[in-house]
This record gives C-alpha cells, structure tokens and sequence, in this order.
C-alpha cells in the first residue's frame, strides 16, 4: 500500500538532478525492497523508479518487452547528460545494475517483471547514459546472457529463457540509440538465427502462453549469443573505451542486499511490529496527559545528543565513584525485576491450563481446580483421532 501510495505521489515528478530525485535515504530503502522475494512488490519498485528517471514521458514508447525494428520510428525524446546526472550514476551507477541484475535472477519473475526490467534499462540508456554509462550497460546485459548459459542456481528454464529474451531485446534498443550500424548489424544477425534456430530465446515467443522450452541450452553454438569480442570491435571508435567490455560484470552483493531477500515483506512487517510493541510505555505512561508543551518537547529534538553524553557520564562516573555494595544491590534488583518478569511469562505460556479432568480439592471453604498436565489428560474415545 505504501508503495502504491509512492507511484502516486511521484507520478508526474519531474526533476533536472536525479542526486536531488534519488538521494541516498529514499534509494536505498526502495532497493531493499526490490530484492525481496513478492514479484508484486518489484513490479511496484520499478514503477516508482520510471516515474522518477523518465523526464521526457517515454514510457508510453517502450511498453511491452519486444524487439523494436526501428527505435527512431519512436521519436523518443532526450537532451544530453548533465554534469550532475553523470556524478550521481559514477556514484550510484553500480548500486543500479546490482539490483537488475539480481531482480533478473528471481525465480518468480512473470511476464510484466521483464517487461518493467526492460523499461528500466531503456530509460537508464536514455536519460543517464553516456560512452561510459553505455559500456556498463553492455557489460550487464552480457553478464546476465552468461548466468543464464551457467544456470549455477538451477534456475528455471523459463527465466533463463526470459533473461536471454530480455537481453536480445534491450541489445537491439542499445544498438539502435547509440546509432552503431556494425553493433546492430552483429545483434540483428543474431537475432535472425534465434528466429529460425531458437525463437525461445526472444521475447516475442518465451513470453507467450504456450511455448515450447528445451531442455538445455546449447552452450556450444555461438552463433545463438552476443559476442563480447565481436562488440567490442564494434565499438572501438572513438568516445567508447571498448577495452572495458573484455572485463567481466560481477555484482557486488551487499549484506543489506543479503538480509532483503531472505525477508518477505511480511516478515519485515512483522519484525517491525515486534520492536514496537517491546518498546511501547506502560499503561500508566500512556496515560499521561497530552498538552501543548508535551507535543513541543516530543517535536523539539535540540539537546538530545547532549543529554544522551550527559547521561552516559553519569552512568560511567557512578560506577566508577559508586560503593561495591550499591552497584551490586542495584544490578540485583535490575536482576530481579527481569526475573519476576520472566517467571510470569512463563507462569502464563508454559502452565497447563485447568482441565476438567483435574483434580478438586476443597480449602478454606473454597473449591480448587488443579491443572493436570496435559500428557496426564483422559479424553473421551470420540475427541482421540
């Protein structure tokens, strides 16, 4: 819902810096969630990046995963990457590609995942890229075509086909954009065999309901996949550093990274809940009366920092100064108190409730039902399965 509510409020949002549109404190937390394990709420993640990225409302343009035979025929609109937008992906550039490339391995990715992860590096390549941007670019598609071919995390099959058909597709985009004939020549080429030898492998026939999948890949016909050599050539004019195609794209994964994709979004949600609850006030805080000058001092946070050293001072110079017996008789009943508590978490989840099997007994004229464990318990033949 919170999501949603983001797609919302940045639709339409329209900004000249993405450091000033992206900055750190609102994409990492939204990265976060990109790796979790709800397809649905990755969907919802590129959403929010595509209102935020697209600046010239291309979208529309590049709906629906799908080799485009003439990318000019678009009219796509873009101006040339500013000084600012070319700091902020030399910042935040690999933090970028991390993330398609890990939200490319998902194993429930359908249909609109790689179509949102296509609309995402098309937008990148229009708004943000420039010679250097466009060799990562092709570095990730290239790593993404060689995870699919090592399948070392048994992926399925079908999104192995659907990473290959993401990667013909954004390839032939690139091609077209950058306006490289020799580098579109080499992806049409194979683009051509995939149609007669492997159409599974392009997004117009993996993504339809009823298509037959191999078995396997066949790693050995070359022809059938992009070739970093013959790229690199393409692009070894002037402006690309094309020597940088020949170094492997490996993804650095973060621990933030790791922690995000073993928690669903539930178990966040539920983790939260669980700190909250442990750190509400007792009833009789609750009950404190809420005035003018309360809400004040909960908003004004001016100050905080020094009594937090005040009271770190306080507490180190008391036990410093203190009398052995005082700091032991205050760590006692510290002690205590967590004991009483615990016994009576345990006194309430671990006792055996009264049963009517249990045993009565009469005191001070007053008639007792003691608990029988449950073990001891006879139930009627009909309750026992």
């Amino acid at each position: 819902m919170l999501l949603s509510s983001l797609i919302m409020v940045t639709s339409g949002f329209k900004s000249k810096s993405m450091a000033a549109a992206l900055p750190p404190p609102f994409l990492d937390p939204l990265f976060s969630i990109s790796l979790m394990e709800e397809s649905e709420l990755r969907q919802l993640v590129h959403e929010i990046l595509h209102n935020i990225i697209d600046r010239h409302d291309n979208r529309a343009k590049l709906r629906g995963i799908r080799i485009i035979p003439n990318v000019a025929a678009l009219k796509i609109k873009r101006e040339k990457i500013s000084k600012q937008d070319v700091a902020f992906m030399k910042k935040h550039g690999q933090q970028l590609y991390r993330h398609i490339y890990l939200g490319c391995k998902e194993e429930d990715n359908v249909h609109k995942n790689f179509e949102l992860l296509f609309t995402t590096l098309a937008i990148l390549t229009i708004e943000l890229a420039n010679e250097e941007v466009v060799i990562d670019l092709i570095r990730l598609a290239i790593a993404l075509q060689d995870m699919a071919l090592a399948d070392e995390e048994n992926m399925p099959m079908v999104i192995r086909c659907g990473v290959m058909a993401l990667v013909a597709a954004y390839l032939n985009f690139l091609g077209q954009m950058v306006a490289n004939p020799p580098f579109c020549q080499h992806v049409s080429k194979v683009i051509e065999l995939r149609t007669m030898d492997a159409p599974f492998l392009l997004p117009e026939h993996i993504f339809r309901d009823k298509c037959a999948l191999p078995e396997s890949l066949d790693k050995e016909d070359r022809r059938l996949y992009f070739q970093t050599a013959d790229m690199a050539e393409c692009l070894s004019g002037p402006g690309y550093n094309a020597e940088r195609l020949s170094i492997p794209y490996v993804p650095q994964v973060t621990d933030l990274d790791r922690l995000s994709r073993r928690k669903s979004f539930v178990d966040t949600i539920s983790l939260q809940v669980d700190i909250v609850s442990s750190s509400l006030p007792d009833k009789s805080q609750l009950a404190e009366e809420i005035t003018f000058e309360t809400l004040k001092k909960a908003i004004d946070t001016t100050g905080l920092e020094e009594q937090e050293r005040e009271k770190r001072r306080q507490v180190m110079e008391k036990f410093q100064k203190a009398p052995f017996e005082e700091i032991a008789a205050h760590c006692e009943s510290k002690a205590n108190m967590l004991h009483d508590r615990l016994a009576q978490i345990f006194e309430l989840t671990i006792r055996p409730p009264p049963s009517p099997s249990g045993v009565v007994s009469i005191s001070s004229g007053h008639t007792q039902h003691q608990s029988v464990p449950v073990y001891e318990m006879k139930f009627p033949d009909l309750c026992v399965y």
